[in-house]
């Protein structure tokens, strides 16, 4: 509730006049629908190969939220394991958001088709997470 009190004093209470000035929900910045999803992620730093096993919370076709107090810094370029249902997908992802000792955002880098595959496999029947509101889910705690 906090974030959402202050989400809407930062808002302007009118329309600005100038056109350029668009003020965006979290729901319209992202490219796809996000999916509540429950899997286990293997992070591992591109850099010096240090790794990490999280919890994936919600993911897209662009990437996924996973919860783990330990985190990356922001712009760490990784490689990213997700296990679900006995198969695995694998792609190149940099951290874009992090939560001290909660979580991060991590966007996948040009998956390849076959692995984009086994995403989609994993996201059909799902109900969308994004159509539930403007606020993500990992702030509803």
């Amino acid at each position: 509730m906090l974030c959402m009190k202050i989400l809407l004093e930062l808002m302007p209470s009118k329309p600005s006049s100038d056109s350029s000035k668009r003020y965006f929900t979290f729901a319209e910045r992202r490219k796809a629908p996000r999916y509540g999803l429950v899997a286990i992620a293997e992070l591992t730093d591109a850099g010096d190969a240090k790794m990490l096993s999280a919890k994936v919370t919600e993911v897209s076709r662009t990437g996924c939220y996973v919860d783990s107090p330990k985190t990356f810094p922001v712009g760490t370029s990784l490689k990213v394991i997700i296990s679900r249902d006995q198969r695995t997908f694998v792609a190149k992802a940099d951290v874009i958001h992090v939560q001290e000792q909660m979580g991060m955002g991590i966007a996948f880098i040009d998956p390849p088709q076959d692995q984009l595959k086994i995403l989609d496999s994993w996201l059909a029947g799902l109900p969308s997470s994004s159509s539930v509101g403007s606020i993500p889910l990992s702030s509803r705690r």
